[in-house]
């Protein structure tokens, strides 16, 4: 969901949980969103939080897509568009659910090891594999890099 949407449900939330069934009281809240977003164990009301309900899922998605799951919209994306162009030239394109996956891919290579086989899915430089991502171990090197996508 786009965060304009979530801060629109939020506030709907909020609004719900401190006002009830008055519109207008003038009732400070009687405690942070954030503390009332932590689960129960933790001391919260276990609300869940949008923005990371909705990064989760957005990161279940590029797992599916780099572990080749079959699910239609990967069958589009997957095999449609790889087979005419290069796999990284295409994680720069696509509408805006596709660019909303792609700004959670550094997040998703922080967390995914790669599993080294054929290259077509894992980039040598900036992914994690080995327990090391080589542009941040190899620094200098990888400034002389002269394809740093690969």
């Amino acid at each position: 969901m786009p965060q304009t949407v979530i801060d629109q449900i939020d506030k709907y939330r909020k609004h719900c949980l401190w006002r009830g069934y008055d519109i207008n009281p003038r009732i400070s809240p009687k405690a942070a969103w954030s503390m009332v977003c932590l689960p129960k164990e933790e001391g919260g009301l276990g609300v869940l939080n949008l923005k990371t309900q909705n990064e989760s899922l957005l990161l279940k998605n590029l797992y599916k897509f780099y572990n080749k799951v079959d699910t239609p919209w990967y069958i589009l994306f997957g095999i449609n568009i790889i087979r005419m162009e290069n796999y990284v030239v295409i994680l720069k394109k696509g509408f805006f659910w596709w660019r909303d996956n792609l700004n959670l891919l550094d997040k998703f290579k922080g967390l995914a090891m790669c599993k080294i086989q054929n290259g077509s899915t894992c980039l040598f430089w900036t992914d994690l594999w080995g327990d090391q991502v080589q542009c941040q171990v190899y620094p200098e090197l990888f400034s002389f890099a002269r394809n740093k996508l690969l």
